[in-house]
């Protein structure tokens, strides 16, 4: 194999690339390539894949081209890594994936590569939306064994995802409340549900610790955990607001703050076990007013440590 030039890559052909790319993999799974990359199977490679897609995540938050360029790359030979095992193995080629995934956009776009006088008008995103739905469980129905609108949704995504997947699905299906009314009024029923079973392991008095665990219990709170949860995701949905992203970045603000807090610390030459809570709150509040003053710095609060 020819090894690609670095000055002649950036003009270089889409077709080029891709075949270099591939060649560069076949070659490191080869006999006289890399014994890592040889050793990997598709399960050894899942770790890897699902980091990658968070990397790519974080270069889109940071709102840099070229990381999420060297990222999306990462991504990219994830892809070419799965492609070329299920090719040693006579499964399918990278060409099979790309070839079924351009018949599929293909398919599921009648309105662009299909237009006829007779076709429906899809003028809005919602539409497309129903039109995908009700192509997929068109070619779904063709496949043997029970079919279900909630087919094809990963048991293994995150679980607030897979939630707003599930309820967004159902909702097409005309399974849904008109209004974010029901959906608030069933968030706050499960919310008290909640309160009842978690009173059975909270003492009455100031003792400052749970009584000793129960599994009957731990299971009932458990369960009425997770329906607060579903319930909170419904409401989320209508509001318009991805839940998974809501909570990142809730979590994200939470992490900016901590580190400013730490940093105070740190310039008083302390840990953070020598403060009170209500002398540790004052700096987070401070962290808040900050985040107020300059919104744009509220992940990455001025004197947090990194």
């Amino acid at each position: 194999m020819t090894q690609p030039s670095p000055e002649n890559s950036s003009s270089a052909s889409p077709t080029t690339c891709l075949s270099d790319l591939l060649a560069i993999m076949s070659r490191l799974r080869g006999p006289d390539g890399c014994p890592w990359d040889r050793e990997q199977t598709s399960q050894s490679l899942k770790p890897h894949l699902l980091e990658e897609t968070y990397e790519v995540l974080e270069a889109i938050d940071a709102g840099k081209p070229s990381a999420l360029k060297e990222e999306l790359g990462d991504l990219l030979l994830q892809i070419m890594f799965h492609t070329q095992i299920a090719s040693e193995h006579n499964q399918f080629s990278f060409n099979d994936v790309a070839r079924g995934l351009a018949e599929k956009l293909i398919r599921r776009h009648p309105h662009v590569f299909q237009q006829t006088t007779d076709a429906s008008p899809v003028p809005t995103a919602q539409d497309v939306s129903r039109q995908w739905d009700r192509l997929k469980q068109q070619e779904q129905a063709t496949q043997p064994g029970p079919q279900s609108l909630l087919q094809g949704i990963p048991k293994i995504a995150p679980a607030l995802q897979r939630a707003f997947q599930v309820q967004k699905r159902a909702s097409r299906a005309g399974f849904d409340w008109e209004t974010i009314e029901p959906a608030l009024e069933k968030f706050k029923e499960e919310l008290n549900e909640l309160y009842a079973a978690a009173a059975e392991s909270i003492p009455s008095s100031s003792e400052g610790t749970l009584r000793p665990e129960n599994p009957t219990v731990q299971n009932t709170i458990e369960e009425e955990l997770g329906d607060v949860f579903f319930a909170l995701v419904n409401v989320s949905r209508f509001l318009r607001v991805n839940p998974e992203e809501a909570l990142r970045r809730a979590t994200n603000k939470f992490i900016s703050r901590f580190h400013f807090v730490e940093s105070q610390a740190a310039l008083e030459g302390k840990d953070l076990r020598d403060y009170t809570l209500p002398q540790l709150d004052k700096w987070w509040d401070a962290a808040k007013h900050l985040e107020r003053q300059a919104p744009q710095t509220s992940e990455s609060i001025k004197g947090a440590t990194t």
